[in-house]
């Protein structure tokens, strides 16, 4: 059986730029999730930056990728319009999509959402509890009642995306905050999950927890493998046609 191929993309700003964070993430965010995601079998894990030709996002490494696990926060506006319209035609085409922290924000989900995604936040050093309200979704496969995080970012409602199809995870902060932080939606023919914490100043995604929640969103979101229903005489379900986008009448 082919392994699953999964792709980390990293803007990778932060840790070129700040010596605080290039010692929790000397390799880099995009690093130490492969990490994590290397220790499954059944997973093949590469790696992209922002740096690359055509920002690591080419056609052909898009059509090479099963699901794309994205870390953004700086640069969401540098990601041109085209090369976001080519991520969001390939999880409509079935490419699984994984979105984390502050990537909320990026183009290729606001525009899968048709919302503008935006939350309350602040950076306080509060501690997460996040509750697993779903325990028989694939995602919370193997995790506790709740996993807690001693130091992150605050998010709080109104979280301005669509009503998720599932809601997996309800996160509580030492604040009073709470936050929709693990949900599911499907688009097209892929699958999405948006998932909260990973803040770039703490050591996050070298937990075995959160591990764990990304090597079970992987592959809950990998291709389905079943059929591809046509358009009239269009070969593939969205090749060649126009959809209607409306994304940017609300991107902050």
């Amino acid at each position: 059986m082919r392994k699953t191929r999964v792709m980390v993309w990293n803007e990778n700003i932060h840790e070129r730029e700040s010596e605080k964070i290039r010692e929790i993430y000397p390799s880099g965010i995009h690093e130490a999730i492969a990490e994590g995601l290397r220790e499954c079998d059944s997973f093949d894990v590469k790696t992209a930056t922002m740096d690359m030709p055509e920002y690591g996002l080419d056609q052909n490494t898009l059509e090479n990728t099963d699901v794309l696990i994205w870390w953004s926060h700086l640069a969401h506006a540098q990601i041109p319009d085209e090369v976001a319209e080519r991520v969001r035609t390939r999880v409509l085409d079935g490419m699984g999509f994984i979105v984390l922290h502050s990537s909320h924000l990026c183009k290729p989900f606001v525009k899968l959402m048709g919302t503008c995604c935006r939350s309350k936040w602040r950076e306080n050093d509060e501690k997460e509890r996040i509750w697993i309200i779903e325990p028989a979704h694939p995602i919370a496969h193997g995790l506790p009642e709740f996993i807690e995080l001693p130091c992150e970012e605050t998010y709080g409602e109104r979280f301005e995306i669509p009503t998720p199809d599932e809601l997996v995870f309800v996160s509580w902060f030492s604040g009073g905050e709470v936050f929709r932080s693990g949900a599911c939606w499907k688009r097209g023919l892929g699958k999405i999950f948006y998932f909260r914490p990973g803040h770039e100043a703490y050591p996050t995604f070298y937990r075995e927890d959160i591990r764990q929640v990304l090597k079970n969103a992987a592959d809950w979101a990998k291709p389905s493998c079943g059929p591809k229903p046509t358009l009239g005489n269009v070969k593939t379900p969205y090749e060649n046609v126009k959809l209607v986008d409306r994304s940017d009448e609300f991107h902050p």
